[in-house]
């Protein structure tokens, strides 16, 4: 079958999914994988953005479906890792200028030659999100644990159930201890209580992660950002590889140390 086909998909916009996609994307080539990624989010792409790769679009993923462009010509190199490309969405478009069908010949080709092609699919569960279903082998749902977001991510996975995909596997963006703890924000537990869903990744809210996307240098290139952590890790478990889940509540430094002696914890 050859390389495998990784989804990263989310029911609510704004939950971190292509910030998660380009992350993955960099951390599976840092282990040596050779990787595509796609932006399935045509008319309003933005992984280029996040990946530092906007200035050297020629051709996009429309120009391949329509044959102006074969798809060797419409691959951005990444500027760091030569076995990491990206195949970007076209801004003039919208989702009705690629199928499913387009979509499964499109990383039938791709599996050829990559480990593994990752999809950023739209937010939502219109027809940018079925594109991005279509080839799917692996259904990656990142949502924040905000109620509106778990919500839609239970109807996501509702949708991806009935397409006899799946499972899917979660992961859990921008999560706040500290708010955790207070009982206002939803824990792991919480939701995969409610999702009842495999988890892959809990990422610790990262205030370094804004800029590392709008700078195009990905968190998961910092050494010591714990969310940078947190998705090298998820990539490893993309590997097969069994990597425990992060202490996210570990404290650490003087005010850890303080905030444990009076807050009990």
């Amino acid at each position: 079958m050859g390389g495998r086909v990784v989804t990263v998909t989310s029911g609510k916009g704004g939950v971190g999914k292509t910030t998660t996609t380009a992350n993955l994307g960099i951390a599976l080539a840092r282990l040596d994988k050779r990787v595509v990624v796609i932006d399935a989010d045509i008319g309003l792409r933005n992984l280029d953005i996040v990946m530092g790769l906007e200035n050297r679009i020629v051709y996009d993923l429309v120009d391949v479906v329509e044959g102006r462009a074969k798809v060797k010509q419409a691959m951005i190199k990444h500027k760091q890792f030569p076995d990491l490309y990206l195949i970007p969405a076209a801004q003039t478009r919208d989702k009705s200028a690629v199928s499913p069908a387009d979509m499964v010949q499109l990383c039938n080709e791709l599996r050829k030659e990559f480990d593994f092609i990752l999809i950023d699919s739209p937010a939502g569960i219109e027809r940018g999100f079925r594109n991005a279903m279509a080839p799917a082998d692996d259904i990656l749902i990142v949502t924040n644990p905000e109620v509106s977001a778990v919500r839609d991510a239970d109807r996501v996975i509702g949708l991806i159930e009935a397409e006899n995909k799946g499972p899917a596997r979660l992961i859990l963006n921008r999560v706040k201890m500290d708010m955790v703890r207070k009982g206002d924000m939803l824990s792991a537990d919480d939701v995969t209580d409610i999702l009842a869903v495999k988890l892959i990744g809990i990422v610790p809210d990262d205030e370094g992660v804004v800029s590392a996307s709008n700078s195009g240098n990905p968190v998961t290139l910092q050494e010591n950002s714990r969310s940078g952590q947190a998705f090298r890790n998820i990539a490893r478990r993309l590997c097969g590889e069994d990597v425990p889940f992060m202490q996210l509540d570990a404290q650490s430094g003087l005010l850890g140390r303080l905030g444990r002696l009076f807050g009990g914890r």
